[in-house]
C-alpha cells in the first residue's frame, strides 16, 4: 500500500529498551508500536473526546500479523502509519506500516483484527454505530463490509 493511503501517522523514537543485542528493534516491539499507533489514531478520530473517561467500547485483539521488511535501529525515528481497513458486524480491521520518519521507506507492515465485546470477558457483540461513525468520518469513506 502506498504511504499516501494512510491519512494518519504518529512519530516515535526507538529507545534502548526496545532493541536486541544487535541494536535492532526486537520483533515483539512491532506490536507495541502498532498499539501506540492505534491509541493515537483513536485520539485523532475523536474517540477520547466522545468518551473522555476512557469508557469507550471494549475491543480485544483477535488476530495480529507483522511482515518485517527492513530493520529498525536504535535511536531512529519512525512514523507509525495507521488506517482503518474495514468493519464487520463485531470486528474492525486496522492496517499499519512503519516507515523511517518522513520517508516512504517501509520497515514493516501489519494488520490487527479487533473484536468488540459487551464486557471484558464477554462474547463478541456488534460494533456500536456511534463508534464506527467516528472512524468513517475520520477516514472519509465507508468501512462496513
Amino acid at each position: 500500500m502506498a504511504r499516501s493511503d494512510f491519512r494518519f501517522h504518529v512519530t516515535k523514537r526507538v529507545r534502548y529498551a526496545e532493541i536486541d543485542a544487535q541494536a535492532v528493534v526486537f520483533n515483539s516491539r512491532y506490536l507495541e508500536y502498532f498499539d501506540i499507533g492505534v491509541t493515537e489514531y483513536w485520539r485523532a478520530a475523536g474517540v477520547y473526546d466522545r468518551w473522555p473517561d476512557h469508557s469507550s467500547p471494549e475491543f480485544h485483539v483477535a488476530r495480529a500479523e507483522v511482515d518485517y521488511k527492513a530493520p529498525i535501529l536504535l535511536d531512529e525515528e519512525i512514523d507509525i502509519c495507521v488506517r482503518a481497513e474495514r468493519a464487520g458486524r463485531s470486528s474492525m480491521t486496522f492496517l499499519f506500516e512503519l516507515h523511517g520518519k518522513g520517508k516512504d521507506e517501509l520497515r514493516a507492515a501489519g494488520r490487527i483484527v479487533n473484536v468488540h465485546v459487551a464486557e471484558a470477558r464477554g462474547a463478541a457483540s456488534p460494533v456500536p454505530e456511534v463508534f464506527l461513525a467516528l472512524f468513517e468520518a475520520f477516514e472519509g469513506r465507508a468501512l462496513r463490509a
